[in-house]
C-alpha cells in the first residue's frame, strides 16, 4: 500500500510504499476513506516539541481518520467486512481504575493510534476493534474523520449544560470553530469568539459566533456581557489567552481548558481561581463513547454543519501542500482533509 511514512527525524515526511498493516486478534483493518491532520501531527511532521522523544521511527502517522473495514480480526467481535467506521484515537486498557469507573478516556496506560503506534495517513490501517465507532449508514461518510477532533469540542463545551448561557471561544482553529457551532446548536444565549486571523475570524462568524473579537481586545465589553462570561472555552493554549480566559469569566464561571501552553504558565491562584469560585475543566479527548454518541445526533439531527470548517481537500500524494495549508503564516484554513 501507499503509505506517508516519518522513517528519519529532521522535517518532512515520505509517501511511498510499504508493507500492509499486519491484522493483530482484537484489531480491524480498515481501507481508509478520508484522513485529516490534526494540530499534534504538526510536531511529528516538523519534528519538534514531544515528537523527538515519544515518535517511534519509522511509521506511518495521523490519527484522525474513517474507512470501511476490509478484514476482521479472529477475536474482534460486532464488526463485519464493510461496516463503516470511524475511529477513536486513544487506545485504553479497560483495566485500570479509570477505564472501569467510566473514565476510559483517562486511562491509566493509554497509547494514541499514529503516535505511539501506526496512523491512518495511509491506504489501510489496523486498529483495535475496541476503538472503531461504527456508523449506521454512509451518511456522514465524507465528514468521518472528523468525529475524532469534533468529539474534543462536543466533549468541551457540553462538560456542563450551556442553554441561555454567554460562552466566550477562546481561539478559532478548527476545535474553536466546532465549538462554537456545539454552542449554537446547544442552545448559547450569546457567543464571542476571540481570533486574530480575519480568515477563521469569518469562519467563526458563519459557525455561530456572535461576535468576533481580536486578541487583547476586551470580549467582555465587546460581547455586551456585564459580569464576565457564564462559560469560557479556552482552545488556543495561548498563554496571554489563557491568563484572559480566567478574566473574562464570571465569579462562579466555568473555564474549559482545551489548549495546551508551549510552556508552564503563572496563574493568580488566589485572586483568578478562589476568590471567584471558577470550575475549570480539564478537557483530555473525548468520554469514550458517550461523547460519539453526542456527537452522531448532533450531526445527523442537522443541528450542526461541519462542511464550512473543511476549507481544504487533497489527495495524500500531495501531503506537503496540505501541511503547508495548516501552517500559513496568516491561518487562511479550516480543516485540512486527505484522501488516501
Amino acid at each position: 500500500m501507499k503509505a506517508l511514512l516519518k522513517k528519519a527525524a529532521g522535517p518532512g515526511a515520505a509517501f511511498e510504499a510499504t508493507d500492509e498493516p499486519r491484522l493483530k486478534p482484537d484489531e480491524l483493518l480498515i481501507k481508509v476513506h478520508r484522513a485529516s491532520i490534526c494540530g499534534s501531527d504538526l510536531p511529528i511532521y516538523n519534528w519538534y516539541s514531544w515528537a523527538p522523544e515519544r515518535f517511534k521511527l519509522p511509521s506511518t502517522f495521523g490519527h484522525e481518520f474513517c474507512g470501511t473495514v476490509a478484514e476482521v480480526g479472529a477475536s474482534a467481535r460486532d464488526f463485519r467486512k464493510g461496516d463503516f467506521v470511524s475511529v477513536e484515537s486513544h487506545i485504553f486498557c479497560g483495566l485500570c481504575y479509570q477505564c472501569q469507573n467510566g473514565q476510559r478516556h483517562v486511562c491509566r496506560e493509554m497509547k494514541i493510534i499514529g503516535v505511539d503506534g501506526p496512523g491512518g495517513f495511509g491506504e489501510y490501517a489496523a486498529v483495535p476493534a475496541r476503538c472503531a465507532w461504527k456508523h449506521s449508514d454512509d451518511t456522514l461518510k465524507d465528514l468521518g474523520s472528523l468525529f475524532e477532533p469534533f468529539g474534543n469540542a462536543v466533549y468541551s463545551v457540553l462538560v456542563e449544560p450551556v442553554a441561555a448561557r454567554s460562552v466566550l471561544v477562546s481561539g478559532c482553529g478548527p476545535q474553536g470553530l466546532f465549538s462554537i457551532a456545539v454552542a449554537k446548536a446547544s442552545g448559547a444565549e450569546r457567543i464571542v469568539a476571540v481570533e486574530g486571523s480575519k480568515y477563521r475570524a469569518e469562519l467563526a462568524r458563519r459557525m455561530g459566533a456572535s461576535v468576533v473579537v481580536a486578541p487583547g481586545e476586551d470580549p467582555v465589553k465587546a460581547g455586551k456581557v456585564k459580569d464576565g462570561f457564564d462559560v469560557v472555552c479556552e482552545m488556543s493554549g495561548a498563554p496571554a489567552a489563557i491568563a484572559a480566559a480566567f478574566k473574562a469569566v464570571r465569579s462562579g464561571g466555568r473555564i474549559t481548558a482545551f489548549g495546551i501552553p508551549p510552556k508552564k504558565i503563572e496563574l493568580d491562584w488566589a485572586n483568578d481561581l478562589i476568590f471567584k469560585g471558577v470550575r475549570v475543566h480539564g478537557i483530555v479527548g473525548r468520554e469514550i463513547f458517550e461523547t460519539w454518541y453526542k456527537a452522531d445526533r448532533l450531526l445527523r439531527s442537522g443541528a450542526i454543519d461541519l462542511k464550512p470548517v473543511v476549507t481544504h481537500t487533497f489527495p495524500l500524494k500531495d501531503y506537503e501542500a496540505g501541511f503547508a495549508a495548516m501552517t500559513s503564516p496568516d491561518k487562511s484554513c479550516g480543516k485540512v482533509v486527505f484522501v488516501p
